[in-house]
């Protein structure tokens, strides 16, 4: 079962390609810095438009670089489920540890639509499955009860819950137990959802704070909630401020303002406002991550 801080990682690109070394060197920091796991090719990877080859591609350079050293949790997630298997077997053959999938989007499956089409992707692969619960980019809710079904299932071996409910997170735990592992895909409920029983977070915000974002998680893990209280308070205003417009806007500028890597975005994303960003460095600052709000 994978735990702790999982960071949904970026994808650097530089003259419209991916900067192969960029991400090279993020993956490193995040190792140097304690991230338990490595997510590339999520919704802050832009998976949306990466080309099949470069989703293929940055799978492969980041199971590469980390070298066994944590695990690495493949985005492999479409709504075909044809083409989700395609990136889950993918994965698997590159020497992922597991995929993170995103449930099918814009098609607005039936409940039933929903387990058949991660069962099948299931059935097609031999590493774990991450289900990816986000309604406010899919247009559908996974309801508890269709997880606790996805539970029995081998090899589908948790839920990124994102839905901002901690009710959703309660009737998840309630109905799966221990079997089922819950990730919270919310920065801001990293601790509410580890006191109630989940194993961690697929996190945007550790993009830039590694090292406090797996303190948080491994403090609850260790049951030491004063800690993790105190963590979880102290990243609410950069957690906020790098959810000011739609990720990954923000985090790809915030990792630009540290010199980790360009802001690059693909269309339809576009630069930050300059009120935002003002913002945004501002908090930065107010952190410890950059110096001065120039």
């Amino acid at each position: 079962m994978f735990s702790g801080s999982m960071v949904a990682l970026v994808t650097p690109f530089k003259d419209g390609g991916v900067d192969w070394q960029s991400l090279e060197e993020l993956v490193e920091f995040h190792i140097k810095n304690g991230t338990n796991g490595i997510v590339p090719c999520g919704t802050t990877g832009e998976s949306a438009t990466l080309s099949h080859q470069e989703h293929d591609d940055v799978i492969k350079a980041v199971v590469k670089t980390v070298n066994k050293r944590v695990p690495v949790i493949a985005g492999t997630g479409s709504n075909s489920t044809e083409e989700a298997v395609r990136l889950t077997r993918e994965a698997e053959k590159s020497g992922a540890d597991g995929a993170l999938m995103i449930s099918p989007y814009y098609n607005r499956p039936t409940q039933e639509g929903i387990y058949q089409h991660y069962k099948k992707v299931a059935a097609s692969v031999g590493i774990p499955l991450i289900v990816y619960n986000i309604p406010g980019r899919t247009g559908s809710k996974i309801e508890p009860e269709t997880l606790a079904r996805l539970a029995e299932i081998k090899n589908v071996a948790g839920v990124k819950e994102a839905t901002g409910s901690v009710d959703q997170a309660i009737d998840v735990i309630r109905l799966c137990g221990d079997r089922f592992a819950v990730y919270s895909g919310e920065d801001s409920l990293v601790f509410s959802l580890m006191a109630l029983g989940g194993k961690g977070v697929i996190s945007t915000v550790a993009n830039i704070t590694p090292k406090e974002m797996s303190d948080l998680t491994q403090a609850c893990l260790q049951g030491n909630w004063a800690k993790g209280r105190e963590l979880q308070l102290k990243l609410i205003p950069l957690v906020r401020a790098v959810f000011i417009e739609t990720n990954p806007i923000p985090i790809k500028t915030a990792l630009s303002l540290m010199g980790k890597c360009r802001p690059d975005l693909r269309l339809p994303l576009t630069p930050m406002s300059e009120g935002n960003l003002k913002k945004l460095r501002q908090t930065m600052t107010d952190f410890g991550l950059i110096r001065g709000a120039a």
